[in-house]
């Protein structure tokens, strides 16, 4: 175990209004009509969530304009972060260095959304490593295939890696190290020293895993949409999240607020625990 605080983001909804539906909006899709009446069946009739939305995505690419990682690339620039959110890595690191110059804090993004789009916003540069849904591309960048899909519980397994600190390039060919058994007191980041943020229904067991392992939840939502606010509540009644906080990082308002009490208080529980086992 190391003095390291990871902060886990999820981020449409969470950090930014939501990538792939405005991204098929700007291609041109009704998105009401492309998740209601193409995506739906689909789950109606057994497809998981993610990769339905994928092969409609893909059907798309190849009966109207193609789909391409330039695309995806360019939307990706033009994403607008909710306000405060580029400001929060730096204003989270300042925090916990007034709380304890020894504790350092690392950020990470788990997304069922488009990687090749996350990977080219303002916000990409702060995460030490991002995973998320990816396409196989043709020669001439057009998506060809699902080559990653990120839903539900598959969250849950980039967190065991960022546990046992398999993250970086070293790590992206080998999928299977994740499995490699770590002792606890071996993990380099273990779960009680994980925030988690997000903001839906596939960020559900990320939430459960880390609240039963004694680190903090939080869940965001979007104040202007309150067809939203049933599900955020929900994540309350269940016990699912520590907090609940509308999505702005503004300074001095509640997320900002709760991430700033968040790492602080597992920075003094590092602090404890190195006391304790010192002493």
């Amino acid at each position: 175990m190391q003095d390291i605080i990871a902060v886990v983001f999820d981020f449409d909804d969470t950090l930014a209004p939501d990538s792939t539906s405005s991204f098929l909006e700007n291609y041109g899709l009704n998105v009401k009509s492309f998740w209601t009446d193409e995506v739906q069946p689909l789950l109606t009739s057994g497809w998981d969530p993610v990769p339905a939305y994928l092969y409609k995505m893909l059907e798309k690419s190849n009966i109207k304009q193609p789909i391409t990682r330039q695309l995806f690339k360019k939307w990706g620039r033009q994403i607008s972060p909710y306000n405060g959110a580029t400001l929060i890595f730096r204003r989270l690191i300042q925090h916990i260095k007034s709380v304890n110059p020894k504790v350092s804090i690392e950020f990470y993004l788990i997304s069922s959304g488009i990687g090749e789009i996350l990977r080219s916003t303002n916000l990409a540069k702060h995460f030490l490593d991002i995973w998320a849904c990816d396409f196989f591309y043709d020669k001439g960048g057009k998506i060809v295939f699902p080559k990653n899909i990120v839903s539900f519980t598959d969250k849950t397994r980039y967190l065991f890696q960022i546990a046992k600190g398999f993250t970086g390039v070293e790590y992206k060919g080998k999928p299977f190290e994740v499995n490699k058994k770590i002792n606890n007191e071996n993990l380099r980041i273990p779960f009680n020293q994980m925030v988690y943020v997000g903001d839906g229904y596939t960020d559900i067991p990320c939430f459960s895993l880390i609240r039963k392992s004694g680190g903090i939840a939080i869940g965001v939502f979007d104040k202007l949409n309150k067809e939203k606010w049933g599900r955020a509540w929900g994540f309350i009644e269940n016990d699912r999240v520590s907090n609940l906080a509308p999505a702005d990082y503004g300074k001095n308002l509640s997320l900002s607020i709760s991430l700033m009490m968040a790492v602080e208080n597992i920075a003094e529980r590092i602090m404890l625990h190195n006391k304790t086992y010192q002493g």
